[in-house]
């Protein structure tokens, strides 16, 4: 059962222990609750717990709206339906743990691991993922319009079902991704490694992949109108048709299978 610990006004300074870790917070007006359970749950708080050791905990459904947990470890840890709006989790450690649901718009996670880490539906529209590891994570059937996930490690990620309108996707290394019926139009993949990446069905119109890596590919059925593939290495690409390259656009150095030619524009 929930009780309510303190409501502290304007510019007070309220300490809180969180599963052991120090909550150092300026306060707005803050509501603090608990549960009478291991871990206590944080409610609509903006603060700092740099370096915080959370992991394994369950923090399911917490609210942390414009919080800094630059570097903490959370390796493990329950945050599914939490809402991270705003937040900044650069250079923290998300191994492993399950955010599904969560709300993550506008939050950083610069340079922040989520490798197996599960975020299955989250919605992270304008989010930063700027240099971050997702290896073997699963972020399908998300919404990540806008997000930035600029020269991340994406190596075997799923993002089968995901929107991710005008994503810049550039520089990643996404070989054997799975952006299956993904919807990836204006996105932004140009200089990416996505050798053996899975793009059946995927909503590629307007999307930009030039220079990018993709040999071997599978391109069944994908939407490729005024898609930009200049330069890009296409060789060894797997269902890819005449008609799907006669709607993108490409130039003299771009490298298509044996029996196809692109289009120039």
């Amino acid at each position: 059962m929930s009780k309510k610990l303190a409501r502290i006004g304007f510019g007070a300074t309220l300490a809180a222990m969180v599963g052991g870790a120090m909550l150092s917070a300026p306060a707005h007006a803050i509501t603090l609750t608990y549960q009478e359970r291991e871990v206590a749950r944080v409610i609509s708080l903006g603060g700092t717990c740099t370096g915080c050791e959370l992991s394994g905990r369950d923090l399911s459904g917490a609210t942390l709206t414009g919080a800094s947990f630059r570097s903490a470890t959370l390796i493990g840890s329950n945050l599914r339906g939490a809402r991270l709006l705003s937040s900044n989790f650069t250079g923290s450690n998300f191994t492993r743990a399950d955010l599904s649901g969560a709300n993550l718009s506008a939050a950083n996670f610069q340079n922040t691991s989520l490798q197996n880490a599960r975020l299955t539906g989250v919605t992270a529209m304008g989010a930063g993922f700027r240099n971050a590891s997702l290896n073997a994570t699963k972020i399908d059937s998300a919404d990540l319009a806008g997000a930035v996930f600029t020269a991340s490690i994406l190596v075997g990620a799923d993002f089968s079902q995901s929107r991710l309108f005008g994503a810049s996707l550039d520089r990643i290394d996404a070989r054997d991704a799975n952006f299956s019926r993904a919807e990836l139009m204006g996105a932004n993949l140009s200089q990416a490694k996505l050798q053996g990446a899975n793009f059946a069905n995927a909503q590629l119109q307007g999307a930009r992949l030039s220079r990018a890596m993709l040999s071997h590919a599978n391109f069944r059925n994908a939407q490729l109108r005024n898609t930009d593939i200049r330069g890009a290495d296409l060789s060894g690409a797997r269902n890819l048709t005449q008609s799907q390259i006669n709607q993108a656009c490409g130039d003299r150095s771009t490298a298509l299978p044996r029996g196809l030619t692109v289009r120039t524009c």
